[in-house]
């Protein structure tokens, strides 16, 4: 039942990291018709500038979680990449329990009155001719809100593999990352052998 929990935490997850995706592209497109606005026309928006950072906190904080999902978290492998899988494991449940969870629990405990007081306020930017902040402020405890749940996922699922009940859930070939691809470019663009 646990292990069903998990997988549609990690459905959840995925849907929304693969929406962030689109809100890159929209955080360019603003950025670029921004500056072209700015450089052809001498005209400028303080609305502009903070859509795109509202843009580049919500791809930050809603992909949290898809980023544990897939393992792309910042690690110590140089530390655990010696140790065992079950070693691994162990310490993966042990930085979820003791570290991220409590972590990400304050932050969105803590987040969350902030944003109730900008919603009742209707919050406005200080800059002339800003933004409404509540939206900013929300995407704060909803993504470590997913980051939680992503926390409890990745914990339920090393404690299966602790048990025995499924392979090791950090071995999941998803295929060389960005930068293995841009090194093999390279290395194909100059010549050289793998």
């Amino acid at each position: 039942m646990l292990l069903k929990l998990s997988g549609l935490i990690d459905a959840l997850n995925e849907r929304v990291g693969r929406l962030s995706y689109w809100l890159i592209l929209v955080m360019v497109l603003v950025s670029a018709g921004n500056a072209s606005v700015r450089y052809a026309f001498d005209r400028s928006s303080n609305a502009w500038l903070e859509i795109q950072w509202y843009l580049f906190s919500a791809v930050f904080l809603l992909g949290a979680g898809y980023t544990l999902l897939h393992n792309q978290h910042v690690r110590i492998d140089v530390v655990t990449s010696h140790l065992s899988k079950r070693a691994r494991a162990w310490i993966d449940v042990f930085g979820s329990l003791f570290f991220l969870l409590p972590m990400a629990i304050a932050i969105m405990w803590m987040s969350w009155p902030v944003f109730v007081q900008s919603w009742d306020l209707n919050e406005l930017s200080s800059s002339a001719g800003g933004l409404i902040v509540w939206p900013a402020r929300l995407m704060v405890p909803v993504g470590f809100f997913l980051l939680i749940l992503q926390g409890f996922s990745e914990l339920i699922k090393r404690i299966a593999f602790l048990l025995g009940l499924i392979p090791d859930p950090s071995e999941k070939d998803e295929g060389p990352s960005l930068e293995e691809q841009l090194a093999e470019a390279l290395r194909k663009e100059r010549g050289e052998a793998a």
